[in-house]
């Protein structure tokens, strides 16, 4: 089974539309569980970080098998066979990377340190790359030990640590459904953005590719059935020339990595590019611990019609940001401005969390990027996001949010803000409190498929 058609048939709280359920009341169960997303909502990928029995013990009955009148992987009503192998379409194999792909890329962690960086990438690293817990996030410590001040970055040691503990690995690579490859692109490439010439930030990725060839799994594949995840966006690994000035490696860019598939938080548009959620600081450890958030959430007061966390970019084209927060600013108590340009303003969580949870809505245009990682810890505070480009997630994160966007987000074209033929006052107050309503539980509804689990748990 190709890699892409494993992956588009295995999303959880949808299953495969030719499964015929024995009863609604349990297909209702089923698709409302708790079973919250670890990385993306793929069954394949989505069990390696999630906790198995919250989605298989619910769809008991239900087979996973090699058709052989066509050849291809169906499923059918009936019961597991005690001699059945669980596992069967779900193991995953991972590469044993030389230390220098990842391990090492972190064991001094001071080099993938920034002087502008608020805190030693070090501290990132704690709890298996969820970064220090914070003590307490509001009065009633909901949900203690699972709140983390989580680096957005580190993304390939959150999947790395988790897909150690999951339970269909083979050591046979031929038994496996997927080939994990964990490299560290992102973290191995921050090392060397800033004062390195391209051939440095080139030399690891071509390293990797030329490994992977010699072995027997890429081989039989030539690489399409392996995956990698990165912490950064795509575009950063699609360099297009040797100029130093130019930004980024051309890792994505070499024959051989184009076979593989990249799980990003922003994808460039390629076949092998998808985009999956930035981690947020919520780090259940099971699925009460989702529940549990969910429900306090709606008994929210949320003082404010909308919200924004950001700062003014001087070297952007379109200043949206500007007149973001100059709406912001005027809206006679509207809206609630938190300025990113301040000292530890927006780098505390506690702050942030507390801020999104105010608020009705929550501003997300653009950044140094189309996407934000603000948009999903909007998003876990049940507040709905508004959108100022398709391309911040209409686009992107097409198996985590709802095709019908209108469902949980508003939309307001920069163009139309610019040029003043719209405000956001004026878009936001035209929508009912009963819309409100039902784009916010639709909004918290979003909530386990865009978290990301305790890898220890």
């Amino acid at each position: 089974m190709k890699l892409h058609v494993l992956i588009s048939e295995f999303c959880a709280g949808n299953p495969p539309k030719n499964i015929k359920w024995k009863n609604q009341s349990k297909r209702k169960y089923c698709s409302n569980h708790f079973c919250f997303v670890l990385f993306f909502p793929v069954v394949l990928f989505f069990m390696l970080l999630c906790f198995n029995h919250l989605f298989f013990e619910n769809i008991k009955g239900f087979v996973y098998f090699h058709g052989k009148s066509t050849g291809s992987e169906t499923y059918f009503p009936g019961k597991l066979n005690e001699t059945e192998d669980s596992c069967l379409g779900r193991y995953i194999y991972i590469h044993d990377l030389p230390k220098r792909f990842n391990e090492d890329v972190i064991k001094d962690c001071q080099l993938i340190t920034r002087s502008t960086d608020k805190y030693s990438m070090c501290k990132s690293l704690e709890n298996s790359g969820l970064g220090p817990g914070i003590e307490a996030l509001n009065a009633s410590d909901l949900c203690k030990n699972s709140w983390f001040s989580t680096n957005q970055f580190m993304l390939e040691v959150i999947f790395h640590n988790r897909m150690k503990k999951y339970d269909c690995l083979t050591d046979d690579s031929a038994l496996a459904s997927a080939v994990f490859v964990p490299y560290y692109a992102g973290l191995d490439l921050r090392r060397y953005l800033w004062g390195f010439n391209t051939s440095m930030r080139d030399l690891s990725g071509i390293d990797l590719v030329a490994w992977l060839a010699r072995k027997p799994e890429w081989k039989r594949n030539s690489g399409t059935d392996h995956f990698l995840i990165s912490g950064r966006i795509a575009r950063d690994f699609r360099r297009k020339s040797n100029r130093k000035s130019d930004w980024g490696s051309n890792f994505r860019l070499l024959p051989q990595s184009e076979n593989i598939t990249m799980l990003t938080i922003e994808t460039g548009y390629s076949k092998n590019d998808v985009a999956i959620p930035y981690p947020t600081y919520f780090h259940p450890a099971n699925d009460f611990q989702v529940h549990q958030w969910q429900e306090f959430l709606r008994k929210q007061n949320r003082p404010y019609l909308f919200s924004f966390a950001g700062a003014r970019r001087s070297k952007q084209k379109a200043p949206i940001r500007a007149e973001i927060i100059d709406q912001c600013q005027a809206s006679n108590k509207l809206c609630n401005f938190m300025d990113c340009s301040l000292f530890n303003q927006c780098d505390d969580p506690v702050n942030l969390m507390s801020l999104f949870r105010s608020s009705v809505f929550c501003l997300q245009p653009p950044g140094d990027s189309l996407t934000r990682r603000s948009t999903f810890d909007s998003i876990l505070s049940g507040c709905i996001p508004v959108f100022f480009h398709p391309g911040s997630a209409y686009t992107q994160y097409v198996w985590h949010l709802p095709k019908d966007h209108n469902r949980y987000s508003v939309f307001i074209s920069s163009k139309d803000l610019r040029v003043g033929k719209v405000t956001i006052n004026q878009t936001l107050l035209q929508v009912s409190k009963d819309e409100q309503l039902a784009m916010r539980e639709e909004v918290i509804k979003l909530i386990p498929g865009i978290v990301y689990g305790d890898p220890r748990s």
